[in-house]
């Protein structure tokens, strides 16, 4: 991918202007850090480009205090008073599953992340927004709370012109398949190696 031309060009029928504009579905997965970073990077440009952003988080602690919400939510302010950039939604699906467990079984949780995926499968149908990032949901598909199948069928399917951003550990291998853009965050070196936690501004 040479100063960003493609390796080839596919006989598909579509001229280059369909072909560059198709909608994506985009995956960060991978060990290190800076997955869901990157994909709020990517829904910084689509807020400029005006587009409806929709955030849904599935995984952190609905009282953790995220520094890209509280930046995108002064956003969503700024288009709602100026017209700028685009309209922005940020949805906290669930306790947070995976570092603060509360109160309710598996079985609740595992409903909460279907009822989640549902509300999303109607605004995709809907084409609600132009930009979803679906933050962490990697994980209720690894553990068996959404079904993979269903999510990888309604994306193949969506109507219109919606990216979506998937991010988190352990991508299942058909939703890395049915992916445009897949990229593994590794690990070459990290301060909690040597005993550094983290800190303000850079890990929220």
């Amino acid at each position: 991918m040479p100063q960003g031309q493609p390796a080839s060009v596919p006989v598909d029928g579509l001229t280059t202007r369909q072909r560059r504009n198709r909608p994506l579905v985009i995956v960060h997965t991978g060990q290190m850090k800076g997955k869901s970073t990157a994909a709020f990077g990517l829904a910084l440009r689509g807020w400029n480009q005006g587009w409806s952003i929709g955030v849904f988080q599935f995984v952190k602690s609905a009282k953790w205090k995220v520094g890209e919400e509280a930046a995108f939510r002064a956003l969503g302010r700024v288009h709602d008073e100026t017209g700028e950039g685009g309209p922005v939604e940020w949805h906290k699906m669930g306790e947070g599953w995976s570092w603060t467990r509360k109160q309710g079984t598996e079985d609740d949780h595992a409903a909460a992340a279907q009822e989640g995926w549902r509300e999303i499968r109607r605004r995709l149908e809907s084409e609600a927004h132009g930009l979803y990032v679906l933050d962490e949901f990697t994980y209720p598909l690894k553990w068996g709370w959404v079904d993979t199948d269903e999510v990888v069928e309604v994306l193949a399917n969506r109507p219109g012109h919606q990216h979506v951003v998937i991010t988190g550990r352990d991508a299942p291998q058909s939703l890395v398949d049915a992916a445009d853009l897949v990229v593994e965050m590794t690990k070459v070196k990290h301060p909690m190696d040597e005993g550094q936690k983290g800190q303000r501004g850079v890990e929220w």
